[in-house]
């Protein structure tokens, strides 16, 4: 599952758990042990990924925070060009 937030609000919810886990930057998140490359964080930070729902569950978790923001769940192979014929 995938989870997309309002525009503007993934990056309020990533700089929200930098400020609560005490990081310096985004890339100090991943020394909590995530098993994500820096450019696949960078393009959730700018919006041009939806991240995935375990992802943002772990960052719930980690940084304490219950989901203050609006969002809606989308199935993994949502937006994926549908190959062949139909």
């Amino acid at each position: 599952m995938r989870v997309k937030f309002r525009k503007g609000e993934q990056r309020e919810f990533l700089n929200l758990v930098i400020n609560k886990l005490n990081c310096l930057s985004l890339r100090g998140l991943l020394q909590f042990g995530f098993n994500i490359n820096y450019d696949c964080l960078k393009n959730y930070y700018c919006e041009r990924r939806l991240m995935p729902l375990d992802f943002f569950n772990d960052l719930c978790y980690l940084s304490k925070i219950n989901n203050p923001f609006k969002i809606v769940y989308f199935n993994d192979n949502w937006g994926k060009v549908k190959g062949g014929k139909s």
